[in-house]
């Protein structure tokens, strides 16, 4: 089984506030991840990249080192969160991406993030 299979991605996603910048009315999302790492050895998040979409199609790309100013290593069996956010121009959007990671003999794989749901919970019906 490839290590990539036993690293899961848990998103819990959150609308915060609708704000003005500019003349133009933005929303805030928080997002927070638990990244689970269900195998027998250590892995390393080493670098991010998102896939930003937002209702009306527009879509951004974010890629960059680690997560929150960190890479983490995640322990055999062990978890790490943390939690961040995202600003949209529509009221709802959606991310996905991927964490690319190395095993501890510093081979490079990579966990897809499914897309998830970013939603002022006034507009679902």
């Amino acid at each position: 089984m490839q290590l990539s299979n036993l690293i899961s991605v848990q998103v819990n996603s959150n609308f915060i506030e609708q704000r003005e910048a500019d003349n133009q009315t933005l929303y805030v999302f928080g997002y927070h991840i638990t990244i689970v790492n269900n195998s027998n050895e250590p892995v390393q998040l080493l670098r991010r990249h998102w896939l930003i979409t937002d209702s009306d199609g527009n879509q951004s790309e974010v890629e960059g080192e680690g997560v929150v100013g960190l890479q983490p290593t995640i322990e055999a069996n062990g978890e790490f969160q943390y939690s961040s956010g995202s600003t949209f121009k529509t009221q709802v959007g959606t991310m996905q991406g991927k964490f690319m990671m190395v095993d501890a003999t510093g081979q490079p794989f990579d966990v897809a993030i499914e897309p998830f749901l970013l939603a002022d919970s006034t507009m679902i019906h």
